[in-house]
């Protein structure tokens, strides 16, 4: 009986599980990474700044009419000079006086006013409408290089990554040729030469972009590839291999999906470089041409004249200042996907 006594009896398991409420509905990935982005200021305030570049340069021709983009102020007072010519025939004299009209251009570099509300610039253009029409043209050619680097990256950094040997090594030195070649130089060429053709002046930006993307698309397509080379020894995709799916299907279904958080965070992140690179071609005068205006055109004037850069601001800065706002708020975007799409993340 003592020996009974000593025996210590066993600790009572006790069931502590707590069922889960059916009410209670689990988070979607989605709707997880949607509250990340916007539980960050900074996201919010890029996303707000994006938006007003977007409403200002694509909507606000649509409401503000009074002046078009290439549309002169030729409302400046007019002069008229009275000369006089003598003639003598026959041993006459004959006096003719000829009264010229002289058109002054006392608008051109107007100031801030109801009629201009950012002024005028050196050649009687309206800032304010050009600085629209000029946003149109830099958003739309950043957001397509940036489109256009993104396919050929996921395509051939996505060939290079799965099937490698041969075909990796045949697109990794194409990469380093492309890495290699002189970018600028070859924008004054392309430049001159599209000078000496008939190209409308509005579509040059695009063929110069068009050439950026040629040589731009090898940073995504090293980004795809290490990432593919890293998922394809998964374990899905061993399962993926099992079942015999294709190798598209492989590709483009499980591969590429689990890759396009880097790429978007990647893409917002470029948008702003590409407008800063778009800005610096046109400052370059190898962008836009007159009459039609882009952002880094329009800033372009303080290189030849020294007046506009001093006394002129209303010329100049706004364009700045856009350049600034479209930057800042892609990079804000970026970094908030960046940390909103981190899996390590805490909820």
């Amino acid at each position: 009986m003592d020996e009974l006594n000593n025996v210590q009896a066993e600790p009572e398991v006790v069931d502590t599980e707590v069922p889960l409420d059916k009410n209670v509905r689990l988070m979607s990935p989605t709707r997880m990474v949607v509250r990340r982005f916007f539980r960050s200021k900074l996201s919010i305030l890029g996303l707000i700044m994006v938006i007003s570049l977007f409403l200002f340069s694509f909507v606000g021709p649509l409401i503000y009419t009074e002046w078009g983009e290439i549309e002169l102020d030729e409302s400046g007072k007019t002069e008229y000079a009275i000369s006089e010519t003598t003639y003598t025939v026959g041993g006459q004299e004959y006096t003719v006086r000829q009264t010229t009209e002289k058109y002054l251009k006392d608008n051109f570099l107007a100031p801030a006013s109801a009629e201009h509300l950012l002024g005028t610039d050196n050649e009687g253009y309206d800032i304010f409408v050009r600085l629209m029409y000029g946003g149109r043209i830099s958003l739309t050619v950043s957001f397509i290089a940036v489109f256009l680097i993104t396919i050929l990256g996921v395509i051939l950094g996505g060939i290079a990554g799965y099937f490698g040997g041969w075909i990796d090594n045949l697109i990794m030195r194409v990469c380093d040729v492309l890495m290699c070649l002189p970018g600028v130089p070859i924008l004054l060429i392309i430049s001159t030469i599209l000078d000496a053709s008939d190209i409308d002046a509005k579509y040059r930006i695009y063929l110069l972009m068009i050439y950026l993307t040629f040589i731009s698309w090898t940073g995504t397509a090293r980004l795809v590839r290490g990432q593919i080379l890293s998922l394809r020894e998964q374990e899905y995709m061993v399962a993926a291999e099992a079942m015999g799916y294709s190798t598209s299907r492989k590709i483009f279904k499980h591969l590429i999906p689990n890759v396009m958080p880097q790429l978007i965070v990647q893409m917002s992140l470029s948008l702003g470089s590409m407008i800063l690179y778009e800005a610096t071609l046109s400052y370059l005068n190898l962008g836009v041409k007159a009459p039609y205006a882009a952002w880094g055109s329009m800033i372009n004037i303080i290189s030849t004249n020294q007046d506009i850069l001093q006394n002129h601001l209303n010329v100049w800065v706004p364009a700045g200042v856009c350049i600034v706002i479209a930057v800042l708020g892609f990079n804000f975007v970026g970094d908030g996907l960046r940390d909103a799409l981190d899996p390590k993340a805490r909820r």
